[in-house]
């Protein structure tokens, strides 16, 4: 399909950058993306209260994801564009000016919760029940920035409307129209936030510790192995790298799901008592 082809290209003249104050270049992608890590944490602690996790609890819990969520962001990406930085390490540091990984920070995020409750004596598994809706919605706010700066670059789209970014300092592609791929992330995020949320206690009364979260998570993780076909992403054995973590997510959450429902039925049977004597049996 060509450009005149489609019924609606929407054209995106926007400038990613917000503002630049001396060295610090701000971004919307920035901007965004701690909006969102807000919203998630605003969402873990409703959630986390019902099992009797206080508010400052989580949001202490929440420096650690985020700081481990960043640092294995930036790594992962820094070791899927290594070329970029060949001669100018520095720019390692230089999260102001984007480049990250989405898995990188779910992974990262996931080990500096582990970390937070081991260190606290807190279930890991109640963590990850509120882990999964909360993350869907920081996901979705932290799209929009993507949205604005078009960073993550789309396959020519193949339906009957498109999108074509224009701007000077575009992180797009410009003269292209392109899927809004991003934007697709970003209502399937919504989509999962919104089913989370409305099946959250419900779930949980039927589910073991833990399930509810990795099930969203998978779902998530589902969701993007597909849309990751729509991106530009140089591939790995055939797959998109994005893919290949979703894989892994999708595979972690099944095993662990697995070996939680296997323990808590073991624990069951354990715990029945045996049926007392018939009158026939005295």
């Amino acid at each position: 399909m060509t450009p005149s082809a489609y019924f609606a290209t929407m054209v995106i003249d926007l400038n990613p950058n917000v503002a630049r104050l001396g060295p610090l270049l701000i971004t919307w992608h920035g901007v965004f993306s701690v909006i969102g890590i807000i919203a998630a944490a605003r969402v873990g602690q409703y959630l986390l209260a019902g099992e009797g996790i206080s508010g400052e609890r989580v949001y202490d819990m929440a420096v650690w994801m985020v700081v481990a969520g960043i640092v294995g962001a930036r790594l992962l990406y820094v070791w899927e564009n290594y070329h970029l930085f060949v001669g100018a390490w520095q720019k390692v540091v230089f999260l102001n000016e984007g480049g990250i990984s989405q898995w990188g920070g779910i992974f990262g995020g996931l080990l500096g919760g582990l970390a937070w409750s081991l260190r606290n004596g807190i279930d890991y598994r109640k963590i990850l029940d509120a882990v999964g809706p909360a993350n869907a919605l920081g996901f979705a706010i932290g799209r929009i920035g993507d949205v604005i700066n078009g960073e993550h670059h789309a396959i020519p789209s193949n339906l009957p409307f498109a999108v074509e970014y224009v701007n000077p300092e575009t992180l797009g592609q410009p003269g292209r129209s392109v899927h809004l791929e991003v934007g697709y992330e970003l209502v399937w995020n919504l989509l999962v936030f919104g089913v989370a949320v409305l099946t959250y206690q419900r779930l949980k009364l039927r589910l073991p510790t833990g399930v509810v979260g990795l099930l969203w998570l998978a779902v998530y993780a589902f969701g993007r192995f597909w849309l990751s076909f729509l991106r530009e992403d140089s591939l790995l054995y055939g797959l998109r790298q994005a893919q290949w973590a979703s894989l892994a997510m999708i595979l972690a959450a099944g095993v662990l799901s697995a070996v939680w429902l296997a323990w808590e039925r073991r624990g069951r049977s354990d715990t029945e008592l045996p049926a007392p004597p018939t009158a026939a049996q005295g």
